[in-house]
């Protein structure tokens, strides 16, 4: 079986809008899913209104397969999952989005995620034709998921199992530049010791060596605390206002 092949169909079952089939669409390209059966869709197809909202997923949009029965849409699919919030009794197992992509890609044989109308999901016949339920682990307070947002926590699951995802976009790699050399860094330091000294930042004159210490070590580690913040900003109102300031702010 081909790569293409393995990958799961998505299948919309009773959908209402054109808008809504044209979300789902854009959330499976997202995640490189192509195909898509509908069954029975209540504004008919093609619908118009889907191009627009799927962004671009032309590909999955044009490529669309109508069924007008589950059972037609479903019937060379061995592995067949159903996405329910409500399990309504039926003693099968039970998946979470993750969980379901591990099989789907273990499982020999096609694969198929239903999904149901907008309003009320599948009905209980439908999930019936199920072999695996899904359900999304939710707020039980508010277990409210549109169809584009079922479609892509499925997609985006089956994605990340993917061995090396190469057919999905990662953020680039920005190459860092290289560290400066410690020369650079001590011309840097010595640069600002120079400066503060012609400001009277070094007072008194005792203590120069302890301060230039302290002052070294906080410009060469990667964080730095509070006290260390509060020193470097009297730092910068030495530099702004001039000779004295450090007396007049108790550094």
């Amino acid at each position: 079986m081909s790569e293409t092949a393995r990958n799961p169909i998505i299948i919309l079952v009773r959908p209402q809008l054109g808008e809504n089939i044209g979300k789902a669409a854009r959330a499976m390209l997202n995640f490189g899913l192509t195909e898509i059966r509908i069954v029975n869709p209540r504004d008919g197809w093609p619908n118009p209104a889907a191009g627009p909202t799927s962004a671009g997923a032309d590909i999955v949009i044009e490529q669309a397969q109508i069924f007008g029965t589950l059972a037609d849409a479903v019937a060379d699919i061995p592995n067949i999952y159903a996405t329910t919030v409500r399990r309504r009794g039926v003693t099968k197992p039970v998946l979470t989005p993750q969980a379901a992509a591990k099989a789907i890609v273990t499982s020999p044989g096609r694969s198929a995620i239903l999904f149901g109308t907008e309003r009320s999901g599948l009905a209980v016949d439908e999930v019936a034709m199920a072999r695996t339920i899904i359900t999304v682990p939710i707020n039980p307070e508010f277990g409210s998921l549109n169809l584009a947002q079922a479609v892509i926590l499925c997609a985006y699951e089956w994605s990340k199992t993917q061995a090396q995802n190469a057919q999905l976009a990662s953020p680039p790699k920005i190459e860092l530049s290289p560290p400066a050399q410690q020369s650079e860094l001590d011309g840097m330091i010595a640069q600002l010791f120079e400066m503060l000294d012609h400001k009277g930042y070094f007072f008194p004159p005792e203590r120069s060596e302890v301060t230039m210490a302290m002052l070294r070590n906080l410009l060469t580690k990667p964080a730095w605390n509070s006290g260390e913040v509060r020193t470097m900003r009297g730092i910068l109102n030495v530099l702004k206002k001039g000779k004295g300031a450090a007396r007049s702010n108790g550094d």
